[in-house]
């Protein structure tokens, strides 16, 4: 049997994945804008979009259905076998299908015929999304190797990127450079299935048993991207591509913080899954009270601090062309802490005890409410009127979830003390409004505005989050003292020591 890392080792190397999602960016995007300007930014954006729409399609609700169907048999080869041939068989019949379709719409949509090159280099993704199985490796939590195959392809991404992109035209480029850093490592997670299961047809099929729950994660997968890539095909087809350009700029800010949130959430849903087939209920209950509070932990200063830092945010991974996407910035910000919670109540908690259709509900009130709220405000508010609409849609899901476990968040309610938080964050707020203040009028008359928002950003986040931890470890915050207080420990004890004199 495959030697079981922990929860914490999982929860590092998904971590460093998903710091690499907002290190990386922080290299390329400032370039890519700079270089392509709202106008390429966009096209690259809203073709993106329509590419994981089609995708959307082809994978159904595989990604997650996936990791749950093949972490319950993970101990026994033949089944885990055969459940990811069945599941890997529906998934080829659908990608067929979704490509017919996609190249009968380039001809059909005129909107889809300009860009028809680009889509056709980002629609790789489709094929790539198919053949690496990431939900295998995931419900192995074979997170190391995930972590290190993706590092690499990101580090080819980069290197590509300022070799080849120079100009505005070369979004084509990028487009394809893009699919090589995000899923080129998926044709490693092909190449290497036969290390985990056997590539000979094993028998036995039973495809029908997938199909409802697949088909209701398919549900879930489309609801959600109605209020995660709607808005930019919306702006689109409204607004233009100035305004898709905006408004990726202020998502891309969110993605990035959102991942660094919800990256306990990937780790969780294999092993959570597995206690539950194994019948252990208090282990579950432990897991997912701490993951809720580490949302929390993790999520409010990271909102309050990019909502106040907006322009500067914008300003440094931007530049000027972009500074009216502050505004949609700080409108969007407040979703980190509802997909954090989310996360974890929906598909960690809902999800591995098989109740996915609350979860779908959930999904199709938010989605109905983002779709409604774009058509009414796009054509008036433009990229801040999409980002009105998807913190609304992210509030109505949390409060969906939130009724349907009411019973569970009753139990765990006595381990979250938002007080630590709160009191962490007063000071830090305040600490570093004053420094950006006190800071702004001496660095905007010696330095460029990017090198202005660098020097700001720099100087009030290092304060604002280093007083959060402070305060934090002062007041013996729960969740503080148990995972980061050790590694301090650790820390203070490799620190050199003072020779003791006489």
């Amino acid at each position: 049997m495959k030697k079981e890392h922990s929860v914490t080792f999982n929860f590092i190397m998904n971590f460093i994945l998903t710091a690499s999602a907002f290190i990386f960016p922080l290299i390329t995007f400032p370039y890519v804008s700079r270089v392509l300007l709202p106008v390429g930014n966009g096209k690259i954006a809203s073709a993106t979009a329509v590419i994981t729409y089609f995708s959307m399609v082809s994978m159904l609700g595989i990604p997650t259905y996936g990791i749950r169907a093949c972490a319950q048999v993970r101990d026994d080869k033949e089944k885990l076998s055969r459940t990811v041939q069945e599941i890997l068989f529906i998934n080829i019949i659908m990608t067929v299908l979704v490509y017919g379709a996609f190249g009968a719409s380039l001809y059909l949509v005129p909107k889809f015929a300009e860009d028809r090159t680009l889509l056709l280099v980002i629609s790789t993704t489709i094929l790539l999304n198919m053949i690496g199985v990431n939900w295998l490796y995931s419900a192995l939590e074979e997170y190391a190797y995930i972590t290190v195959i993706s590092l690499i392809f990101k580090v080819i991404g980069v290197i590509l990127m300022f070799l080849f992109v120079h100009d505005t035209g070369d979004y084509i480029i990028y487009g394809g450079i893009t699919v090589i850093s995000n899923v080129g490592s998926y044709l490693f997670n092909f190449l290497r299935l036969g290390k985990y299961i056997s590539l000979k047809p094993v028998g036995n099929y039973n495809f029908r048993k997938h199909l409802k729950p697949i088909g209701i994660f398919c549900a879930m997968t489309v609801a959600t991207s109605i209020y995660t890539n709607l808005d930019i095909v919306m702006l689109k087809f409204i607004s233009g591509d100035e305004q898709a350009g905006y408004y990726n700029a202020a998502v891309k800010i969110k993605t990035i913080v959102t991942s660094l949130v919800t990256s306990i959430g990937t780790v969780l849903l294999p092993r959570l899954s597995y206690y539950i087939e194994k019948g252990m209920q208090q282990e579950f209950k432990r897991m997912a009270s701490k993951a809720l509070g580490f949302v929390a932990l993790m999520s409010l200063p990271l909102t309050v601090y990019f909502t106040m830092f907006a322009e500067e945010s914008i300003g440094l991974l931007s530049g000027t062309a972009y500074q009216p996407a502050a505004w949609p910035m700080r409108l969007i910000m407040p979703t980190v802490i509802f997909i954090g919670l989310s996360n974890i109540l929906g598909m960690q908690i809902l999800v591995p005890t098989d109740r996915e259709q609350e979860v779908l509900t959930s999904m199709i009130a938010g989605a109905i409410t983002d779709l409604l709220l774009n058509i009414l405000l796009i054509p008036k508010l433009g990229a801040s009127g999409a980002s009105i609409g998807t913190l609304a849609a992210e509030w109505v899901v949390v409060l969906v979830q939130m009724q349907v476990l009411r019973t569970f968040l009753a139990e765990v309610k006595k381990d979250f003390k938002l007080f630590y938080y709160i009191a962490g964050l007063l000071p830090a707020s305040l600490a570093a409004w004053v420094v950006r203040y006190a800071l702004a009028p001496v660095v905007s008359g010696m330095f460029s505005l990017e090198k202005s928002c660098f020097v700001i950003l720099a100087a009030t986040a290092a304060l604002f989050f280093g007083i959060y931890g402070i305060v934090l470890l002062f007041l013996k915050e729960p969740i503080t003292m148990e995972y980061i207080f050790p590694y301090l420990k650790k820390l203070g004890q490799w620190m050199p020591k003072k020779k003791e004199e006489g």
